[in-house]
């Protein structure tokens, strides 16, 4: 599960435009597999973000942001674009909802979906996982994983690549992609519902605290505090009493390294830990997954929460403890 990198740059700003004059030009510009001809698009991004009616969130967004003039510019730009129900889902309901949204938040959402400099081709994306550079805050990057023709970014998928546009490309994605909030370490300290496992790592000793908190990409399956309580760690006190030997045997079967197996990479079958130990994934419909440690027996945890992103990997909830 070895990460491949890439260095590309970006930068992204949309301005407001009038929609009437675009209604009747074809959004759909890309490759047709039945026509193989391909005509200039004549739309820019911005154009093409306010002409389709999937992207009124999106549209509502980048003018709440303030970001103007670029995507209407010369760029090249490439674009992963978020539809409204992937707005939605993040929890942004309406375009009331996204104005109410502090600027330098939308902003520093947006700025996290586009590279800047090149226009990125579905085709042109190497197989395995690559790190691009956005133009979010200190350009912090997000991975795009590309298996078969199958490409998503951090924890979404492409479903519609390729719409060309005459500055640029989008790429329609399913999921509105966060910047990271931290560390897997300072991810886990700010949850709630985190905090045994914050406890666990803590008196595990520096060893296990350095890697959560390294630079090393890890992949951390976290159980919650309800968890730990059904795996007999009735209260945070009882971690705290337990054998270090035992907590680090425990939380090492919960990390994959070095790895950011985002869930649309994961597949079924075994995953090695850190710990040695075996996990086996398994995929279920509506892309639920849930795991199982030959410690656990039949007892299968399931993912509850996928895709934290973290500066150094991405953190998956889980609701029971993945015994050795």
């Amino acid at each position: 599960m070895q990460t491949k990198q890439t260095k590309i740059s970006f930068r992204l700003s949309v301005p407001v435009l009038a929609v009437l004059s675009m209604l009747s030009v074809a959004f759909y510009s890309c490759k047709n597999e039945d026509n193989p001809t391909t005509v200039t698009p004549a739309q820019t991004i911005t154009d093409v973000v306010v002409a389709n009616t999937n992207f009124t969130l999106l549209e509502a967004a980048v003018i709440r942001a303030g970001l103007a003039n670029t995507l209407a510019s010369a760029g090249p730009f490439t674009v992963f674009a978020p539809t409204d129900a992937a707005f939605q889902a993040a929890g942004f309901a309406n375009a009331a909802a996204i104005n109410a949204a502090p600027v330098a938040t939308l902003s520093n959402i947006l700025l996290y979906h586009v590279v800047s400099g090149s226009a990125v081709a579905a085709a042109a994306i190497p197989a395995g996982q690559t790190a691009l550079p956005t133009a979010g805050t200190g350009n912090a990057p997000f991975f795009v994983t590309k298996a078969g023709t199958a490409v998503s970014v951090n924890g979404s998928r492409v479903t519609t690549a390729d719409v060309k546009a005459s500055n640029g490309v989008i790429h329609i994605i399913d999921k509105v992609l966060l910047p990271p909030a931290g560390t897997v370490l300072a991810i886990a300290q700010a949850d709630t519902t985190l905090t045994y496992l914050t406890a666990a790592a803590i008196r595990g000793g520096t060893a296990v605290t350095s890697a959560l908190a390294g630079t090393t990409s890890v992949t951390v399956f976290a159980p919650t505090n309800a968890a730990f309580r059904a795996a007999g760690f009735p209260t945070i006190a009882a971690v705290n009493a337990a054998p270090v030997a035992t907590l680090t045997a425990v939380l090492t079967n919960h990390v994959v390294a070095p790895a950011r197996a985002y869930s649309p990479t994961l597949v079924n079958g075994p995953v090695t830990t850190f710990g040695g130990g075996p996990v086996t994934v398994t995929l279920g419909s509506n892309n639920a997954v849930t795991l199982l440690s030959r410690g656990n027996g039949t007892n299968a945890a399931n993912v509850t929460t996928a895709d934290i992103n973290a500066t150094n990997g991405v953190v998956h909830k889980i609701d029971r403890v993945l015994l050795p």
